[in-house]
């Protein structure tokens, strides 16, 4: 028998470590609340891993198993578990950050201690951190030959198909009775509020139901839509991906199936543009690997210290989405109203406290961290740092995005803006989108609870360029 560890992949297939597991011997499926883990938590998150979890235990009762929940610390719960199921090796999947290597390093001294085997798989990406090189044999430090390298493993067969299907883990059972099973707690067991987003359902049918429909159509214009969130065309798996309610494997595996079904090219560039978005999650988990401290510290080292404004209101503004800048104030309060945000509102928004604000990106970082259900400290500090230009492959310190004209291009009729900024619900898109160039008394006709802009653009895109050409020359 053997003890299958869950953490990042909250699902009964497509699970590399779980088949493993499952292979030859019964397997008992558990997950550990840990409050070490969950002090990095907020309920927005914890709201979905219930969810998740939820769905995950009626997957294994409808195979007639079980999975046990447990609360403690993880090197104290696991041991004991094995021993009182009399398992002889623990299983589970990889994770990257430093905070997960370094609990799984204590987890596996502790179970070596009482002598029970470990087997540690990858499952979390196509290609596991490491595996994509230079042929000079080093990491690469820019996404585009990533990609094209990336993409050629995967193609090469590299990139395994899905495993573990419902007839593979058949056996799975928690080998317990009744008497064990402490159920599922509450947010407020947990000691979390309700979350105040509408957080998306959990859970691995939710995920298979949303790559469904996303695969059957939306995705094949995903390279003209993806960047326009009035058209809300892209897949919403990202949360999906950062619990694992979905595997890795059966997402490129359904995208691959459409685009063999791939209408035209323009439908084939659309799949090709989502596969690439795949890329940028996995390059970015290499990174972290290599260089945990990603999540704190700037990878691109500067002669002098940048010389951060921090400006506290200006910050809370943000956070409030209520900057005067419409298209960012959108984003910001979607990201409150739904724990979730458009990718290309999530570009302008960081871009916006980081260039127009000179407020440091590990704000920016934290308040994500806090809201955001699909927070990943990989993909989030990745992309954080390459709008703050301080990353890999960052987007040049001196060509800031215009919070105005990103809104004229992608939120042409304002249908964004007037969706998540009530108070310009019935101001024109002319107007929406001059907004901070508005006299003041036309902004208190148009919209008078809705806060004209906290700074101007132009000052602030030279301030900035200025801020780095002193970091990085003098």
């Amino acid at each position: 028998m053997a003890l299958f560890w869950h953490r990042r992949d909250l699902r009964p297939v497509d699970n590399v470590g779980l088949a493993a597991a499952a292979t030859e011997t019964p397997a008992v499926p558990v997950f550990v609340l840990d409050d070490a883990v969950l002090a990095h938590a907020s309920p927005n998150r914890v709201a979905f891993l219930l969810d998740s979890l939820a769905d995950l235990r009626d997957a294994y009762r409808e195979r007639g198993g079980d999975l046990l929940v447990r609360r403690g610390p993880h090197e104290g719960v696991l041991p004991a578990l094995a021993e009182a199921h009399e398992v002889a090796a623990v299983h589970w999947n990889d994770d990257h950050s430093g905070l997960a290597q370094a609990r799984d390093a204590r987890v596996a001294s502790a179970l070596r201690d009482v002598g029970l085997d470990v087997a540690v798989h990858d499952d979390l990406l196509l290609q596991p951190p490491g595996s994509v090189l230079t042929k000079g044999g080093t990491p690469y430090q820019v996404f585009t030959p990533f990609y094209r390298t990336w993409r050629v493993h995967v193609e090469a067969g590299r990139g395994p198909s899905p495993v573990g299907e419902p007839t593979a883990i058949a056996g799975v059972t928690a080998a317990t009775d009744s008497a064990d099973d402490e159920g599922l707690p509450s947010l407020a067991d947990l000691g979390f509020d309700p979350p105040e987003a509408d957080v998306q359902p959990g859970g691995h049918q939710a995920a298979s139901a949303r790559l469904e429909a996303f695969c059957d159509g939306p995705i094949y214009d995903y390279a003209e839509d993806r960047d326009r969130p009035d058209r809300d065309n892209t897949s919403r798996l990202s949360a999906a991906l950062r619990f694992g309610a979905v595997g890795i494997r059966t997402v490129w595996a359904a995208t691959e199936a459409a685009l063999d079904a791939a209408p035209d090219e323009a439908a084939m560039d659309g799949v090709e543009a989502f596969q690439r978005q795949l890329a940028w999650r996995e390059f970015f988990v290499d990174k972290l690997a290599v260089e945990p401290s990603m999540v704190a510290a700037n990878h691109q080292s500067f002669a002098s210290p940048l010389a951060w404004r921090n400006d506290p209101d200006e910050l809370a503004a943000w956070q409030a989405g209520e900057t005067g800048y419409p298209f960012v104030d959108a984003g910001m309060r979607q990201l409150l109203a739904e724990g979730w945000l458009h990718n290309r509102a999530r570009v302008v928004v960081a871009s916006f406290l980081t260039k127009d604000l000179l407020v440091d990106w590990r704000h920016g970082y934290a308040w994500f961290r806090e809201h955001l259900v699909d927070h990943d400290p990989a993909n989030d500090a990745g992309g954080w740092q390459w709008a703050a230009s301080t990353g890999w492959d960052p987007q040049p310190y001196f060509r800031v995005f215009n919070p105005t004209t990103q809104g004229e291009r992608f939120d042409p009729e304002a249908a964004y803006v007037h969706r998540y900024v009530p108070e310009l619900a019935d101001v024109s898109a002319d107007d929406v989108h001059d907004w901070p160039l508005l006299p003041a008394e036309q902004r208190r006709a148009l919209a008078p609870d809705y806060p004209g802009p906290i700074c101007d653009h132009a000052e602030r895109r030279e301030a900035a360029i200025a801020a780095f050409d002193r970091a990085r020359y003098h």
